[in-house]
């Protein structure tokens, strides 16, 4: 059997490319607490954790960062999940806030989506393009679902993706290790916090105004 590599798969580094921006995917109370039932699994705590390290850094630097929530108008409006729960996340529900260790509504361009992916019917993109980012740090929660639908619509959007692997959860770990190992092979850099915030630092540097 010819494997992925032998193929040319994942042969290639995407890179950083000029300037770095930040999506923050569905990090709500609906899945980082575990009073909820999609809540609080320990690869998303992890997550959150490091990505509020990776954040603190960015907003320093001036990294354009945009944070989304899943949300509905009712349940009529939302898609046809097969996921418990997702659909009563409506105006109002708890579980669409924001969790408190990323949040800062006074510097992130915060916005909701009803798809799982961030730039679906939103105006992320269009909000990248404006602050001239070519490439695209994808954080978040679910590994398997909206963080790889919005890793997806990055790559197709022209976007250098690159995925810090701790930065993004899942409710387990096969998932999360099989979605990073595919996504790699076609579409992104798997990447770790230290390392983004490193390049992020580098950035920073080369762009100071003395």
């Amino acid at each position: 059997m010819i494997t992925y590599a032998e193929r040319g798969y994942g042969a290639r580094q995407v890179g950083f490319g000029e300037k770095p921006g930040i999506v923050v995917v569905d990090f709500q109370r609906a899945f980082t607490d575990a009073s909820f039932s999609t809540g609080g699994a320990p690869l998303v705590r992890r997550a959150v954790d490091n990505t509020a390290r990776l954040l603190q850094v960015a907003r320093r630097a001036g990294v354009p960062v945009a944070s989304c929530f899943m949300c509905y108008h009712s349940e009529r409006d939302a898609p046809h999940w097969k996921v418990g729960g997702i659909a009563e996340l409506v105006e109002g529900h708890p579980g669409t806030q924001l969790d408190p260790a990323i949040a800062d509504p006074s510097y992130d361009y915060v916005l909701r989506k009803g798809a799982p992916s961030i730039f679906f019917s939103t105006p992320a993109a269009a909000y990248f393009a404006k602050n001239r980012v070519d490439t695209m740090i994808v954080t978040g929660c679910i590994t398997s679902g909206c963080v790889r639908a919005s890793i997806v619509d990055s790559f197709s959007l022209g976007f250098r993706t690159i995925v810090p692997e701790d930065c993004v959860g899942d409710h387990e770990p096969g998932p999360h290790q099989d979605n990073l190992r595919d996504v790699e092979r076609r579409y992104a850099d798997v990447s770790t916090a230290d390392d983004v915030i490193r390049q992020i630092e580098l950035w920073r540097g080369r762009n100071q105004v003395i």
